[in-house]
């Protein structure tokens, strides 16, 4: 009886599995990143100008470019779907989708792409990209030095009114 009193108290353990826990990636509802700079070079020309890109994580991305005196004279909204381009000097704008785009455009871009440029998240790191693209028979270079990046912090990308511009192929732009 003793002998039977002893098995049935023992300690019984429950078998536990410990499976490594992988570090969450990490998440951001929204960055800005104010004052970058941004050269573009093209077969004939040669642009550079302050940028700031507002982002709102996987739903749009407005990127103002302003060359002097913090005067809004470019902007670029990204959609999942789309890209507008408004040339604010010239009172014109262009849409296009990135299948579109990627018709004349190689390598190819998409909205993870545009997203990680606008972000400083490209694998080339937080500093500086140097992106290269070919447009039709154009060339063109995209270097960014970026500034530091915010993230969850208020930005404003609401859409531009289209309705006082003219639009126009986004061929005729390049």
């Amino acid at each position: 009886m003793i002998a039977l009193c002893l098995c049935s108290c023992g300690a019984k353990k429950k078998a536990v599995s410990s499976q490594p826990v992988e570090p969450a990636e990490p998440v951001w509802h929204t960055c800005l990143i104010q004052g970058a700079q941004a050269t573009l070079s093209t077969n004939d020309d040669r642009v550079s100008a302050a940028v700031t890109m507002q982002t709102v994580r996987d739903s749009m991305i407005v990127i103002s470019v302003m060359p002097m005196l913090g005067m809004e004279m470019m902007r670029i909204e990204a959609t999942p779907m789309e890209i507008t381009a408004i040339d604010k000097i010239h009172g014109q704008y262009a849409k296009t989708t990135y299948a579109a785009l990627n018709r004349k455009l190689t390598p190819n871009m998409n909205w993870d792409i545009f997203q990680q440029i606008c972000t400083a998240e490209l694998p080339t790191g937080a500093e500086k990209a140097r992106l290269q693209y070919i447009f039709g028979k154009d060339t063109i270079e995209l270097v960014i030095s970026y500034s530091p990046r915010r993230l969850d912090v208020p930005v404003r990308v609401k859409g531009q009114r289209l309705d006082k511009y003219t639009e126009i192929d986004l061929s005729k732009w390049l």
